[in-house]
């Protein structure tokens, strides 16, 4: 049975004050529309091709995929578990269908980012709703591959997934059980921070600065992470700051 969204979880918590982050650190980063420009076309293709999954697999009218595919990613995370919820769906073949993209055609190396992210000496996780070989194609094309210590997807949080409470749960245990204080949840949709900070992890927005939450700063790139997560002599010594 799927787990819906519960009414009210959108609701803002109260801000909070950083007080610094010192000791070993773990950073948890989204992968789709966080790690690459939210406007690279990745994201537009594979929603796509969810549309063409819905129609020609499942064999959902056409005139209603759009409008029941943004209806189940509001209630239950993701269309994938909304989809999993009310009918049968072969969920391996849905990932490997809607994921098959031409990602060189709209990502390149980012070295950058590369440096940037090699620059913490934190344990670094994706953590997506996406799967786990999706993630794999996105870090090769980048050539971000060995800078993460895991990859946290979609299938191993079954049956949950973010912004479900109970995922941001679940990736602490596949980190190895660190203090939800000393992690850092990075992400493009507001609705997971506050998921995350509900959980008590730290936060940061990739996008807008008018979308963050209250509690988390903005940044309108992951590169631009050391502006509100400095790293000073191989450590990190300055916490949240807006």
């Amino acid at each position: 049975m799927g787990h819906a969204l519960r009414t009210g979880f959108f609701e803002k918590p109260p801000a909070f004050d950083y007080t610094g982050l010192m000791g070993e650190l773990t950073l948890f980063i989204d992968l789709d529309d966080t790690l690459y420009p939210a406007d690279s076309g990745v994201w537009q293709d594979i929603r796509n091709r969810i549309d063409l999954y819905m129609r020609d697999v499942l064999g959902i009218p056409a005139a209603e995929v759009n409008a029941l595919r943004q209806d189940l990613f509001a209630r239950y995370g993701t269309t994938l578990r909304g989809l999993e919820a009310s009918m049968q769906v072969d969920t391996a073949d849905y990932l490997r269908f809607v994921h098959d993209v031409p990602l060189s055609r709209y990502l390149t190396p980012n070295p950058e980012l590369r440096q940037i992210l090699s620059g913490y000496p934190a344990r670094k996780f994706i953590f997506t709703n996406g799967d786990r070989l999706h993630a794999l194609r996105v870090l090769e094309v980048l050539e971000l591959s060995d800078i993460f210590d895991g990859i946290i997807d979609i299938t191993m949080l079954s049956p949950y997934c973010k912004p479900m409470p109970e995922a941001f749960d679940m990736a602490l245990k596949f980190a190895g059980n660190p203090q939800a204080q000393q992690c850092v949840f990075i992400d493009d949709a507001p609705r997971n921070l506050i998921a995350a900070h509900s959980r008590q992890f730290q936060t940061i927005l990739v996008g807008p600065a008018d979308l963050a939450p209250p509690f988390a700063p903005a940044i309108p790139r992951l590169a631009d992470l050391p502006r509100v997560l400095p790293v000073n002599r191989g450590q990190i010594v300055e916490g949240l700051h807006e």
